[in-house]
C-alpha cells in the first residue's frame, strides 16, 4: 500500500458547500455540501484517479507547490 499527498483547494460557494480542485490533477473537480463531504468526495476522486493510472501504466502526477497572496491594485474612481 502507498500513501500519495496531493494539494487540492476548497472554495466555498455563496449558495453553500464547497468546489475542490486537485492543482497536480487538473481532471479533478468535486463539490460537497460540507467541508468534510467536500474532503471524502476529493479523497475518493483522487484514488480512483491514481487506481485508474495505475491499472493503464500511466504516470502518477507529482504535487505541485502551491501558494497564494493578496494583490493589492488601485483604480481611479
Amino acid at each position: 500500500m502507498r500513501i500519495f499527498n496531493y494539494t487540492v483547494i476548497f472554495k466555498p460557494l455563496d449558495e453553500g458547500g464547497y468546489d475542490v480542485i486537485v492543482p497536480a490533477i487538473p481532471e479533478i473537480c468535486t463539490f460537497g455540501e460540507t467541508i468534510e463531504e467536500a474532503r471524502e468526495m476529493v479523497e475518493d476522486a483522487i484514488k480512483c484517479y491514481i487506481e485508474s493510472a495505475i491499472e493503464l501504466n500511466e504516470t502518477i502526477p507529482v504535487d505541485r507547490e502551491i501558494f497564494s497572496e493578496k494583490i493589492a491594485v488601485k483604480v481611479a474612481s
